[in-house]
């Protein structure tokens, strides 16, 4: 069986993940699971920048993917980057299992707002579809409403849909689907 599955990185609040994984169920249409595993980001920081570097957590990640993982999905609260950039929401490989997905500056408090849950999970819902999709070989999207479409900010997240446009979708490979290969 092929399986989407959610690793926490970190403390991650369980509500979120409980949220977020059947939002990928309906999304990519195949079974998630959240792991029992953590993965401890503490590996990732660079204390310099007070931020954990997302390559290095997607190399750790690795070691969590089983024969029935699909995807490897990595959730955490950590702030996240990659040293061409000041900050990513995410990473992925690309057109390979694993990928993550940082709720550090979905959060409206990180902006110096109050707390907002309902915001916070649609943005993760949307992060966590652009990086699986990402896995999956796709691109950025010129498609501004697109999950796909590229977030320098987390106001163009804001712009997004939670799925994939109707030219992005076909593309995206599915367990059992004739175009799907597992690389």
């Amino acid at each position: 069986m092929s399986v989407l599955h959610l690793l926490r990185v970190g403390e991650v609040e369980p509500h979120l993940l409980d949220g977020l994984r059947s939002e990928l169920v309906a999304e990519f249409r195949v079974p998630c699971e959240v792991l029992g595993a953590v993965l401890d980001p503490s590996f990732a920081l660079n204390p310099e920048r007070r931020q954990h570097h997302s390559t290095e957590m997607l190399a750790k990640m690795g070691a969590h993917v089983t024969p029935d993982t699909w995807r490897l999905l990595g959730v955490t609260s950590v702030d996240l980057y990659i040293p061409i950039l000041t900050f990513v929401f995410g990473e992925a490989q690309v057109g390979g299992p694993c990928a993550v997905a940082s709720m550090h500056r979905l959060r409206q408090e990180f902006y110096g707002l109050p707390p907002n849950i309902s915001l916070l999970r649609d943005r993760l819902v949307k992060e966590a579809v652009h990086e699986v999709g990402h896995t999956l070989g796709l691109t950025h999207c010129e498609d501004y409403r697109c999950a796909m479409a590229s977030s320098h900010g987390v106001e163009w997240i804001d712009l997004k849909e939670p799925t994939l446009c109707s030219a992005c979708r076909p593309r995206c490979p599915r367990p059992g689907a004739g175009n799907f290969r597992f690389p």
